[in-house]
């Protein structure tokens, strides 16, 4: 096994210290909802791949495959500087994945469930996962760019990496449907509230809690009656996104 060298680590620590504040926090929480769901499947013998979640179309081995090539996504945006300022920020980046839009959703997931069939076992699926993400979570430690390109559009590379906490912590919460697993960082669900009530256009006239918010905002929970009431129009938004 080849080790680093002091030189080597320096260099690191050098790296380390260029990474601005906002950047070096969204990394860290990004490795931290990553880390949580490499714990959720990190005994896929015990068949828990094969549970369902949230999302109605697939299972936790067809998930963490979806998670997977987001992370791989994340990896080649950070790599890749995009030319020309951003166009779409944290919020307005989600706005064409609303349900309602019709954005090729099925296709893709026709896709995912194929893809995440054809591997040899559930272990090497896992295996790929928590190697892609930890990799791209370190990437999302450091400022490689400035101005990322992803999904046909520019981000700040501090909005694009708190797009990524935010899918994750959604699917975390779908993947764990049938699975023991930890919570999710506070911080992380607040994210996930500031997407939505952008998306919302206001502050959510409600007392959800995080999660509650997370799952009826987003078209896991279906809203109540009262909800729908003390909602008015606003309810008429909801999914926000898919």
């Amino acid at each position: 096994m080849r080790t680093r060298s002091p030189a080597t680590d320096a260099s690191y620590v050098a790296q380390d210290e260029q990474v601005t504040e906002t950047s070096q926090d969204g990394g860290h929480l990004l490795q931290s909802v990553y880390a949580l769901i490499s714990d959720a499947v990190g005994d896929p013998a015990s068949g828990q791949l094969d549970q369902g979640t949230r999302t109605s179309a697939w299972t936790v081995r067809e998930l963490l495959f979806h998670l997977l090539l987001d992370a791989q996504r994340a990896l080649v945006a950070f790599a890749t500087p995009a030319s020309g300022p951003a166009d779409v920020d944290n919020v307005t980046y989600w706005r064409p994945f609303r349900p309602a839009n019709g954005d090729g959703g099925r296709a893709h997931a026709e896709f995912v469930t194929r893809a995440a069939a054809a591997y040899s076992s559930s272990r090497e699926l896992v295996d790929q996962w928590v190697e892609t993400s930890s990799v791209a979570a370190w990437a999302g430690r450091r400022e490689l760019v400035e101005i990322v390109s992803t999904q046909g559009h520019r981000l700040r590379s501090a909005d694009f990496i708190d797009t990524l906490i935010v899918e994750a912590t959604i699917h975390y919460l779908d993947l764990t449907l049938n699975l023991e697993a930890q919570s999710v960082p506070a911080e992380a669900l607040e994210r996930v509230r500031n997407v939505l009530d952008g998306l919302l256009g206001t502050p959510l006239p409600l007392e959800w809690d995080d999660v509650e918010y997370v799952l009826k905002g987003t078209g896991r929970v279906a809203l109540t009656p009262v909800d729908r009431d003390y909602l008015g129009d606003l309810a008429l938004k909801i999914p926000l996104l898919g």
